[in-house]
């Protein structure tokens, strides 16, 4: 499905939560000058391009703006602000992102505002239709549920986005309207039963299969509210939801939902909607959009120079991570002992001079499908250069991202030729991969403590690169570019080491897919994980010398201070801030 970037304006439709380029609600009385109204929209064609619409916001770019700050991808909130990956870049280039990065952020910071902007203004887009349907009566019964369903499961992630950011947030329903005089909303209730109630309201009423790949189906809703029970630790809940998607979940296109054999399928344009996408935001270049249906919220995150993008050199995975694919003799991760020494890095060395990557060192092949390295093949794009593709490594790192980079080969038709830079691209953003699904499964039964049954889950996605090893990156002779081993577990001993184990395999496996910071949070685990992490990195990065995450504060964001004025004290500030 081709997702259309546009902004419609309707009488009623905004409340203070999301009203950011009005003036005052009288604003809102009055139809502008060309743009579509009710009577206008309340009809299929209409009601549909409406719920396109609410689909567009999948990537955060769009109506009040929106982008690197609100991008679908979570980068900066899932990514930098856990121990994936750097802000990068050098240091004042969006400085926001450094009290993010460092635990020390304000409600005053913009970024913030920008994200909230986002995820309001996709929420409204949802009731939007939902408003609309009553009047539009050339909609048969069928279509109104689906649309509706459609509708409430866009909704429920959307508000799902801003719980995982601020905790406390707001639930705005249809019934939310200036005309109501209901709209300064609170956020001092729990909203997990209204994402539970849309998610089940979608779960009955959307179909397997959809005439548009980017559509919802069914067994999208139930992954997603599975993820939801996760984030409740409704364990128990969560695991026979997950166990049917596994065993019967199709695309919406009718695929069975599988791994795919080669691991990079999920971030290759060429390949998206596959097997593995359980759900995805759709990208589309050279569309006459100018860019804005590609992956615009990503656009910073490639290597600096010469290479693919063009520019920014933000997102640099930390040292951290790249430690973290060592593996033993077993090829098992050192669940322990990962980050005792660093790999071999070319940080501080100088482009000129001679520099051999380590291809001794036992480590998880997916180390260079997830992270950019000096001498090792990129892509297509040769062997990476190293400090020449940096921006200023003592800030960032010797490291470059490569989940979401573009192929050489692509240039051009699968990157937007009318963007600033070539870094817009066809390139989905999956939400929901089947890998992710596997783990879920794994992680609800260690929780429930059937070991056996989480092991298998964990080798399951282990398997997929253990028995692929043609998929693995090559040097041009095809020799294996590193000392390439992976294993699969014998035993998981007790139920601590399966929940070490599971965690772990799920940092290595979605690494630098903006889930970690989320997933840290959700295990209760984000103070001790993330205060090791700074302790190790400080000695190398200066703007952690003072940093400190904040057990009880910094797990969730501060609401943004604009909104709480905006709501006239309806919205209360998150604790700590």
């Amino acid at each position: 499905m081709k997702q259309s970037k546009f902004k419609i304006i309707l009488v009623s439709v905004t409340t203070s939560l999301v009203l950011f380029y009005a003036c005052s609600k009288n604003f809102l009385d009055k139809t502008p000058i060309g743009s579509l109204d009710q009577n206008t929209l309340a009809n299929k064609a209409g009601v549909e391009g409406v719920l396109i619409g609410a689909y567009s916001m999948l990537d955060g770019f769009g109506g009040a703006g929106g982008g690197w700050q609100s991008a679908g991808s979570n980068w900066v909130y899932g990514g930098v602000a856990s121990d994936d990956a750097y802000k990068g870049s050098d240091p004042g280039d969006q400085a926001d992102i450094v009290p993010i990065e460092t635990y020390s952020p304000t409600a005053s910071n913009g970024y913030f505002n920008q994200k909230w902007q986002a995820v309001y203004d996709a929420v409204q887009r949802c009731n939007d239709v939902l408003r609309l349907l009553p009047a539009a009566t050339d909609i048969n019964a069928a279509d109104q549920k689906r649309i509706t369903a459609e509708s409430r499961f866009l909704r429920a992630h959307y508000h799902m986005e801003a719980k995982k950011m601020w905790n406390n947030v707001p639930f705005v329903d249809e019934t939310i309207t200036y005309a109501a005089g209901n709209f300064n909303v609170g956020n001092t209730a729990d909203i997990w039963p209204n994402i539970l109630a849309d998610l089940d309201y979608a779960i009955a009423n959307l179909p397997a299969t959809q005439s548009s790949v980017g559509r919802a189906n069914s067994w999208a809703a139930k992954a997603l509210k599975a993820k939801a029970l996760m984030f409740k630790k409704d364990f128990a809940g969560a695991l026979p939801i997950l166990k049917d998607v596994i065993a019967n979940g199709v695309t919406t296109s009718g695929k069975k939902y599988a791994l795919m054999p080669n691991m990079f399928d999920n971030f290759n344009a060429e390949t998206k909607n596959s097997a593995e996408a359980v759900f995805s935001c759709q990208q589309s270049v050279n569309d006459n959009s100018g860019g804005s249906n590609g992956g615009w919220g990503d656009v910073l995150n490639f290597p600096y120079n010469g290479g693919p993008g063009g520019c920014c050199g933000f997102y640099q995975p930390s040292v951290s991570l790249v430690n973290s694919y060592k593996v033993d003799a077993l090829g098992l991760p050192l669940l322990d002992t990962w980050n005792a020494s660093d790999f071999k890095n070319d940080q501080g060395i100088a482009s000129t001079a001679a520099f051999s990557p380590d291809v001794t060192t036992p480590v998880d092949p997916r180390l260079d499908f997830t992270v950019g390295r000096r001498g090792i093949p990129y892509l297509d794009w040769g062997l990476h250069p190293g400090n020449d593709w940096i921006r200023d490594q003592n800030n960032g790192g010797p490291y470059s991202p490569i989940k979401h980079v573009y192929y050489k080969r692509q240039a051009g038709a699968l990157t937007d030729n009318s963007f600033w830079t070539s870094g817009v691209t066809a390139n989905n953003y999956t939400f929901i991969r089947f890998a992710d699904v596997l783990l879920w499964a794994a992680e609800c039964e260690v929780e429930v403590g059937t070991l056996a049954n989480a092991m298998a889950y964990v080798n399951q996605v282990r398997s997929r690169i253990k028995d692929n090893p043609s998929t693995w990156v090559k040097q041009a002779g095809g020799a294996n570019a590193a000392n390439y081993q992976i294993g699969l577990y014998l035993v998981f001993p007790d139920q601590t080491y399966a929940r070490k184990a599971v965690r772990f395999e799920r940092k290595l496996e979605l690494a630098m897919e903006g889930h970690r910071f989320f997933d840290l949070v959700r295990y209760g685990i984000a103070d001790t994980e993330l205060n090791a992490y700074i302790a190790k990195e400080k000695a190398k990065r200066t703007f952690f010398t003072s940093a400190v995450f904040t057990k009880g504060k910094n797990e969730y964001f501060p609401i943004p201070q604009s909104q709480i004025d905006l709501s006239k004290g309806a919205l209360k500030q998150n604790p700590g801030y």
